[in-house]
C-alpha cells in the first residue's frame, strides 16, 4: 500500500496528517447533498452516482466517502427535504402572513415531489424494505400543513372547513398534472387558484 490512505491523508515522518476539521467535513457533505438534490430534481430517470459526483466537481471516491451507497444518498436527500418541509412551516410563519406562508410552502412541497421523481425506484424499494418510514413522513407533512392552516384560520386568512388531507390531496393533484420540471408556470397558476379556494368566502 502506498503512503496515501483511502481518505487522502498522507503519512509524513511516520505520522498521518490530521483529518479535515469536522466543520469542513460537514460543509462538504452539505454541498454534496445540495448538488444531489438538484440533480435528482432535474432528472427524468435516476442519475448515476458518477453523474452526481461530476456535477459536484468531485471524484466518485469523495462521494462514496460521504454516502457509501446509493441508498444512503437517497435517504439523506429524502430526509433533508422532509426536514425542510416540516421545519419550514414554522420558519415561514415567522417571516410571512399565514396565507403567504402556505403558498410559499406549496412551492417547497413541489420541490420535494420533483426530487422524489429522480430517485423514485430506489426510494420505493427502500419503502418496501421498511428502510424509510413512509407513514411517519406523511404524518409529519400533514402536521406541517395543519400548523399553517391553523395560523391562517386564527388570522382570518384561510377557511376553517379545510383539512390538511384536503390540501395534501390537492397538491399531489397539481404536481401530477403540472410537474415542476418544464411546467413551472402552469403549476404556479394552479397553486394560485388553489389558494383562492382556501380563502374565506365573502
Amino acid at each position: 500500500m502506498n503512503d496515501r490512505s483511502i481518505n487522502g491523508a498522507r503519512s509524513v515522518s511516520g505520522r498521518a496528517e490530521s483529518r479535515p476539521p469536522r466543520a469542513d467535513a460537514a460543509r462538504n457533505r452539505e454541498q454534496l447533498l445540495a448538488v444531489a438534490t438538484r440533480v435528482f430534481m432535474a432528472a427524468d430517470k435516476e442519475p448515476s452516482m458518477r453523474a452526481i459526483a461530476q456535477e459536484a466537481g468531485v471524484g466518485i471516491a469523495t462521494l462514496y466517502r460521504h454516502f457509501p451507497t446509493r441508498e444512503s444518498l437517497v435517504d439523506a436527500v429524502y430526509q433533508d427535504q422532509v426536514e425542510r418541509l416540516t421545519a419550514g412551516a414554522r420558519d415561514l410563519l415567522g417571516e410571512l402572513p399565514p396565507a403567504a406562508a402556505l403558498r410559499r410552502w406549496m412551492d417547497l412541497f413541489g420541490d420535494w415531489i420533483a426530487t422524489k421523481n429522480g430517485m423514485l425506484d430506489t426510494l420505493l424499494a427502500m419503502i418496501d424494505a421498511g428502510e424509510i418510514a413512509h407513514a411517519r413522513t406523511r404524518t409529519e407533512l400533514l402536521t406541517a400543513i395543519t400548523v399553517l392552516l391553523s395560523a391562517g384560520r386564527a388570522a382570518g386568512d384561510l377557511r376553517d372547513d379545510v383539512t390538511a388531507e384536503d390540501v395534501a390531496a390537492a397538491l399531489i393533484g397539481v404536481f401530477t398534472v403540472a410537474p415542476r420540471s418544464g411546467s413551472e408556470t402552469r403549476a404556479a397558476r394552479l397553486l394560485d387558484l388553489l389558494m383562492d379556494g382556501l380563502r374565506p368566502r365573502s
